[in-house]
């Protein structure tokens, strides 16, 4: 695990503002006179590495702490990373291994019910020791260490040596010399947390959860010698406030943690060396070097320390410096291979670490689930654990949360059934809605037949169709499609008893939406919301707002418009009954008509359909309710929703809990939980299944089922979210496009084979995956002697 955001590990040299003095890294050859800021792990580990590497270079390391400071006690270190010190320095490899403690176990400890997970493999030894294996192999090799002695200013060390690594933490002075250049955003979390250690080995890594009269509370702990442990109690702000840890001295903090976890730490008490609570910053920088300077470890990134990851990505952020600098032909290219190789990696983790924080800052929303599920919950919240291996680490464990939850014996999570109003699906997957920009004057044809034809097919729970336009200046593209017209619903009628007749067991669902100024527009691959060069239509909208600069601007809604829509919108779905359809979801999101008027970048009105979120909620749900009011009541309705614009001052998660509330009341049986694509300028972070976290804090929040979408790509994924109770429907779109039998696909590559996921008459001797290529050869027996 990382340090915590206390003092910085490295030297803070004198600030000043930066200038033009940065010495250009030659073009050819390899470094000879190396400055190393910053004494932490990153920063030694790199100075032995280079210093191993050609003993001839001259390289020192200035750490304004003394040799036996450390902030922290325990370090974790994966068996991946220790995989790549053995190959680049067995002698520190080797020091290492002597000292780790290892074990298998994490501990969940929920409500005084303890569930333990097995086959997860750790190794720790204390952060002091591990500086001093460190310290001793610099001074065996002749690095130079300057203890308790400030580094001069960055441009001096810049001048004077071939390369400079700032290795000086979170709070490195060095990055902040050069900040216009390396153009770091450093986000501050919510919780504070306290660095701690007691006299006592854990014999797993463990979370405990008190449930205090001032909130809740947690506690991360492992061992890091054979008598010691490494403790972090953490808390969101507002509880750590209402506890009054503000107003009472650090050594009262420390003595009222130990009681409040008095029963993990077995009475006894804890420690720090100085304690001090602090939150967490999360650092990422546009840029990595800067003329022959280079960040490394903290300096350049932090990942929370609840996935393990600040000393690991430090010391494999080392490895692979030194190593781009052996290869490449000098130290400009060095710098960029250097980067272009970590960056990737580290953004996974940061991806995978911000998902783990924002699980511990909302642990709240899932304390009412039942301990065994909580700790699967707890196990795959950064979505680097899966069910999947989770289950070959524990099979006893993923299989008792598994029957907990509700699966019949050989049943994965994904292929149980959900009930929504009078429909049953046989399994959990949805194939999303995607526009196919396909349609004649909106008819569906011969494309929508085979496209939704082909998935429903494939074993999905339930299809979704494209958004069908309520009219037909509310089309998208001159190529979408509709039910505005009695000849549209016909068509959609075929598409329907196609699946109900061909495809018994998959439901079939239509999208009901209004382009608004987002209309009039290019088919995709002809120009994504480009304007079309001719043969306009004209927009309306909540506001007078154009989508792009240059689009067309739309015309704000008048009262009489906004009834006239209302009632295409109750027109189209009263076509859809009438077309067979079993599920109706009414489109609010990605920046179309009625999302228009949820976003407050969108809706500017004045009137009673503008302002707060009560307001701008008006006209959708009057949709809503209209559309309910035709819709048969024993068929299922959901609402499908941006629950971020991605931009500053659009829609915020709070606001979408608002949102699923309201469209809960009036009748929505489930949200579809999408984000952004309201305002062109959005800044989207994407990443893995990078919209689930606002899926499951709906579902908790506002206590309505959701679908998740959002690069949900593997089945894995499908079971991990549902298992976990993060989601009750996983909706995929393009793994779909990739591969229209993705979920039969999926059971057969689990070896399922129950009513959730049944083959098709026709294709049941396609149910097995065919022989590629010869497997009757015989296999060697002997190995003959040269």
């Amino acid at each position: 695990m990382p340090t915590p955001d206390g003092p910085d590990r490295g030297a803070r040299g004198t600030a000043r503002p930066a200038t033009d003095g940065l010495r250009t890294p030659a073009a050819g050859g390899r470094p000879a006179r190396i400055a190393v800021v910053g004494g932490g792990p990153g920063g030694l580990y790199a100075a032995a590495l280079l210093k191993r590497r050609d003993p001839a270079r001259d390289v020192t390391v200035w750490e304004r702490n003394a040799p036996d400071d450390t902030f922290g006690f325990g370090v974790v270190l994966s068996d991946e990373t220790l995989g790549g010190m053995e190959h680049a320095d067995p002698v520190v490899h080797e020091a290492l291994s002597r000292d780790f403690t290892r074990w298998e176990d994490i501990d969940v400890v929920h409500r005084g019910v303890r569930h333990r997970s097995g086959g997860h493999g750790f190794a720790a030894l204390g952060r002091r020791r591990l500086l001093e294996i460190l310290h001793a192999r610099c001074h065996c090799l002749g690095v130079r260490i300057n203890f308790r002695t400030e580094a001069p200013h960055p441009d001096v060390l810049a001048a004077g040596h071939d390369l400079v690594i700032a290795a000086d933490g979170v709070h490195s002075t060095v990055r902040a010399a050069y900040a216009q250049v390396f153009r770091p955003q450093v986000a501050e979390h919510h919780c504070r947390y306290l660095w701690l250690a007691a006299g006592l080995a854990f014999d797993a890594f463990r979370f405990e959860v008190a449930e205090t009269e001032h909130g809740v509370m947690q506690l991360h702990g492992y061992p890091y010698a054979p008598d010691a442990s490494t403790v972090i109690v953490e808390m969101r702000e507002e509880v750590w406030r209402a506890a009054g840890f503000d107003d009472i001295t650090p050594r009262e903090s420390v003595e009222r943690c130990a009681k409040i976890f008095a029963d993990a730490l077995g009475g006894r008490p804890l420690r720090s060396h100085r304690p001090a609570w602090t939150t967490f910053r999360t650092v990422v920088n546009e840029h990595w070097s800067h003329g022959n300077v280079v960040l490394l470890g903290d300096a350049a990134h932090t990942a929370h320390f609840s996935i393990g990851s600040g000393t690991k990505l430090a010391v494999e952020d080392a490895v692979a410096l030194v190593a781009c600098l052996e290869e490449q032909p000098g130290i400009p290219r060095a710098l960029a291979a250097y980067e272009e190789e970590r960056k990737p990696v580290v953004a996974s983790t940061q991806r995978a670490a911000r998902a783990s924080l924002e699980w511990f800052e909302n642990l709240r929303l899932y304390l009412r689930q039942p301990p065994r599920q909580f700790a699967f919950n707890l196990l795959t919240r950064s979505r680097r654990v899966t069910h999947d291996n989770l289950r070959l680490r524990d099979a006893h464990f993923t299989g008792a949360v598994e029957r907990e939850f509700g699966c019949p014996p050989g049943t994965p999570p994904m292929f149980t059934p959900f009930r929504l109003r009078g429909l049953t699906l046989r399994n959990r997957v949805v194939v999303s809605p995607m526009d196919t920009y396909c349609a004649t004057d909106g008819l569906p044809g011969d494309f929508h037949l085979v496209h939704l034809g082909a998935r429903a097919l494939g074993g999905a729970g339930l299809v979704m169709t494209e958004m069908a336009c309520v009219s037909e200046d509310g089309r998208i593209t001159p190529g979408c499609a509709g039910l505005y017209t009695g000849r549209q619903a016909e068509a959609w009628r075929r598409v329907t008893d196609f699946v109900h007749t061909r495809a018994p067991g998959t439901a079939i669902g239509v999208q009901l939406g209004h382009s608004g100024r987002k209309g009039s527009t290019k088919r995709m691959w002809e120009g994504m919301d480009e304007p079309l060069p001719d043969g306009n239509w004209p927009l309306l909208a909540a506001s007078p707002l154009p989508y792009r600069p240059d689009g067309q601007v739309p015309r704000q809604l008048s009262r009489a418009q906004l009834t006239d829509i209302r009632e295409q919108f109750a027109a189209a779905a009263w076509r859809a009954a009438r077309a067979g359809f079993d599920l109706l979801e009414l489109h609010c999101a990605h920046g179309y008509l009625l999302s228009g008027f949820l976003s407050p970048l969108t809706n500017r009105r004045t009137d009673a359909y503008g302002g707060s979120l009560e307001r701008r909620l008006r006209f959708p749900l009057e949709v809503f309710d209209a559309v309910r009011a035709v819709w048969p009541a024993e068929r299922p309705m959901t609402v499908r929703i941006s629950a971020t614009d991605w931009a500053e001052g659009g829609t915020t998660a709070e606001d979408a809990v608002e949102i699923a509330r309201a469209f809960a009341a009036h009748g929505a049986d489930a949200l579809d939980v999408s984000t952004g694509q309201v305002v062109a300028e959005e800044r989207p972070e994407f990443g893995r299944s990078y919209q689930t976290p606002f899926a499951d804090r709906i579902r908790h929040e506002a206590r309505v089922p959701v679908i998740a979408v959002g690069a949900i790509s593997s089945w894995d994924d499908v079971n991990s979210l549902i298992l976990a109770g993060r989601a009750d429907l996983c909706a995929l779109a393009r793994p779909h496009l990739y591969d229209p039998h993705w979920t039969l696909h999926a059971a057969a590559e689990q070896g399922y084979e129950g009513p959730g996921a049944g083959w098709p008459a026709p294709y049941r001797a396609g149910s097995r995956p065919p022989r590629t290529g010869r497997t009757d050869a015989p296999r060697p027996r002997l190995s003959l002697g040269g």
